[in-house]
């Protein structure tokens, strides 16, 4: 099976020369997915609303590549703030309640002041 490449239309893609998803093999792999909603170009000041829309624009790759979350292996979760793990954690939950993959949260500033989550996640294509 050929790898493809699969892009949400983001300059930062073309900017840093990566794709918002591959697909190789049975696998997915979602870069990291930041709260940003590509099509108004906008991103809410809300934690919490970027954590939503991290899921909508992971979930829109996944299903463009033939998987979905309950498909996931593996999220990562990057937060600029740790104070926001309270909010996050239980958006991160209702998302990955069903596949419950494998998690990695940590603590580290992001590119852009107002991004406050990034998440990358793993998942096969196809079974859950």
């Amino acid at each position: 099976m050929a790898r493809r490449r699969i892009s949400s239309g983001s300059s930062f893609e073309e900017l840093a020369g990566y794709s918002r998803a591959i697909v190789d093999g049975p696998w997915v792999f979602v870069s990291g997915t930041t709260g940003f909603d590509y099509a108004a170009g906008t991103i809410s000041d809300d934690v919490a609303e970027q954590t939503a829309q991290c899921f909508r624009n992971i979930e829109r790759a996944l299903k463009e590549a033939g998987s979905e979350l309950a498909h996931l292996v593996r999220i990562r979760v990057y937060l600029a703030d740790r104070a926001d793990f309270d909010a996050v954690a239980p958006i991160v939950g209702r998302h990955c309640r069903a596949a419950r993959p494998a998690n990695t949260t940590v603590v580290a500033g992001l590119v852009d002041e107002r991004m406050k989550v990034e998440i990358e996640v793993t998942a096969l294509k196809g079974r859950a």
